[in-house]
Formats: C-alpha cells, structure tokens, sequence
C-alpha cells in the first residue's frame, strides 16, 4: 500500500481526554466508510459519557485477511493508540482510498475505557488488562515470589509523600537481584494482591468479555490475522518494538521480522528484553483461535526511562488507592503518570503518530501481497 499525501496530522496531535478521542474516532470511521458497533462497559465517565469499548469494521465477512488495530488495553495508553486509528482512518483510509481486496479491517477504540477516561493504566477494578488475558490452560491466581516480597516497596499503603526513599530502595534491590530478575518479578503479573500494580484479577474482564463477544465473529473464515495492540511506555524514548508470544527463534517471529524489520520485532527470550507476561492479550489470542494464524504484535513506543515510568505508576496508583481524589497529591500524581505514558512534547507525539501509521501500512501491505 502506498504512503498517502498527508492530511493534517490530528491536530491537536492528541486527543484531550477519552471522550474527544472517541468522538472523533466516530467521526473518522463515518467519514472512511465504517460500520461502528459500541459496547458500552456499564459505567460512566468524568462528564457522564456512557464508557464504551468501540468496534469499526470494513470489509468482506469472510475475508480470507484481517487487519485488527487495538487501543487503549492499558487505559492511559489510549491517548496515543487512539490518535493512530483516527490518524488512519482521516488519512490512508478515508473515502477514495481503496481497502486491498479480500481483506477485513477492524479498529478497536479504548479497550479499556475506564482506565483511559479517568487517567489510570488499570481498569475499574485495577485490573491491567495485559494481565487479565488468561489461556484456559491457567488459572486467576498466584503471585511471583520475589513480588510478594517487593510488596511493602512497590504498593505502599499511604498517600505519595515528598519524601519518598523509594528510589533509594529500588536501588538496593536492584544491585542485589539484577534488572532482569526485578523486571520478570515485578511485571509477569499478579493475582494476588488486588490494590498492586501489575494485577491480573481474579476472573475475566469486563473488556476481555467484549472482546470474547465481538471478535470471532469478525475474523470468522480467515486464514490470517495481524493485530496490532498499541502501547507506550516501555523502550527508548521515540522508538518502538514489535513484541510477540512466539519464541524468539521460531519461524513465526522470522516471518514477522521479514515483514515488519528485524529490528523492530521482538519474541520471547528469557534471556532478553522481553519475557512472557502472565495474562497477555497475544496469548489468549492464539488460545482463543488455534486453528487460524493469529499474529498478535504488542507495538510498544517508547517514552521517559523504565525507572521514572514504574515511579509515576507507583505514584498513581498510591494516590488512587489512599489520596482524596481532586487533591493536590492526587493531581500532582496524575500529572506525572500522564507524560510518563503520553509526553507533552509535540515532536513524540507527531512522530509516534507517523511511525504507528506506517506499522499499520505494513500490515495491510502485508495481506495485501
């Protein structure tokens, strides 16, 4: 598929809040051609808005190829995956243009609605949904060793403090464990301590239901699917990885770096940057469609460093939990956690944009051929 002359970049380049970013993503799907379907979550926004998780189709029930792109599964991180969609559709998919033949597109606005309307990468019962994704193999329970001894320092019972030794204590931790063993502790996913970070619930999801709902029905009689699940936060600032649940040796992964760069896609290694994450989406993907070639690539853009971005979700998370919500700690703290997941910086923000507008080229560049 050929790159477009460019329209005006979604300009402001983000959306303010989730419900502009939804209300434009409506506009964009009308415009291109699409068929939207709502699946409201049963709560309400800041302003009242009805949450809901927003489906637009285009494309052949039965097509043998399906483009899926996804936003928003950690909440916060809808600010950026959703200015991709609505960049997408106002752009390489507005009316003139020409879907490749034979393929079915589908975008997946705000998976996690809650989580995106009110500032949190968790959803209404601080579920992370990457880790509420679990295979039927699996069960809603069970916690690293070393996370419930990392408790007490990760998920403090009190408000953020001015004085918080956190750092200092990371960095024990840190020189004593190696960041590898830290990493896979704290992020593989928890099931045990329900106001913590990284906790994967005790059963499924509002969201994961909708999904289980929605999706067989729009990718039934395909022969293959390339999902993109936008994400932000992890990796260096204005880069980008394709993280995939295949090994990273496997024939799967050699393909996708064939299609997608050899750099930018990345599979399991225990050894390297990533590991399998307890609960994922790509995962239950695979779980929920084995006899179809399901390639589910978590596209995660880079923002501040590993450290500060764990820090303003600790932060977050303590000011949800035991702040007086509008305070000034619980502002300050959302302030934080918000350019920690969506810069401010207006250079990032184009320049995601246009990277994540090129995966999604090549996706459908790659069922096209």
């Amino acid at each position: 598929m050929s790159e477009p002359a460019d329209k005006t970049l979604i300009d402001p380049p983000f959306a303010s809040d989730y419900l502009a970013s939804r209300t434009r993503f409506r506009a964009a799907t009308e415009a291109a051609g699409f068929e939207l379907r709502a699946y409201p979550i049963g709560l309400t926004g800041p302003r009242g808005e009805e949450l809901t998780v927003d489906f637009a189709v285009q494309g052949d029930p039965g097509a043998k190829r399906v483009v899926v792109v996804s936003s928003g599964t950690h909440g916060i991180e809808g600010f950026y995956g959703g200015a991709v969609q609505t960049a997408v559709l106002e752009n390489e998919l507005a009316k003139g243009w020409q879907r490749p033949a034979g393929t079915r597109v589908v975008f997946v606005h705000a998976v996690n609605p809650y989580g995106f309307a009110y500032i949190r990468r968790v959803n209404e019962d601080n579920i992370d949904l990457n880790r509420n994704f679990v295979k039927s193999t699996r069960t809603y329970s069970g916690a690293p060793e070393d996370y419930a001894r990392l408790d007490d320092l990760l998920n403090p019972v009190s408000p953020p403090t001015a004085m918080d030794p956190f750092l200092a204590r990371a960095g024990v931790q840190l020189a004593k464990h190696g960041f590898k063993a830290l990493k896979n502790a704290i992020a593989q996913g928890q099931y045990e301590f329900p106001k913590g970070l990284f906790f994967g619930g005790k059963g499924p999801s509002k969201s994961l239901q909708i999904l289980a709902e929605a999706l067989p029905p729009l990718v039934a009689g395909a022969e293959r699917v390339v999902h993109l699940d936008f994400h932000t936060g992890m990796g260096k600032w204005g880069t980008y990885v394709l993280a995939v649940d295949f090994p990273n040796d496997s024939p799967r992964v050699e393909r996708l770096r064939r299609e997608f760069g050899p750099k930018a896609v990345q599979g399991l290694d225990p050894n390297g940057v990533l590991y399998e994450i307890n609960g994922s989406l790509g995962g239950w993907l695979q779980d929920q469609f084995p006899g179809l070639e399901y390639d589910c690539m978590l596209a995660e853009y880079g923002t501040h460093h590993v450290i500060e971005v764990l820090t303003a979700m600790r932060e977050e998370n303590r000011a949800h939990q035991y702040a007086s919500h509008g305070s000034a700690i619980h502002l300050a703290a959302k302030r934080r956690f918000k350019e920690a997941f969506c810069p401010e910086s207006r250079a990032w923000q184009a320049d995601s944009v246009r990277d994540g507008r090129k995966l999604v080229r090549q996706a459908l560049a790659t069922l096209s051929g």
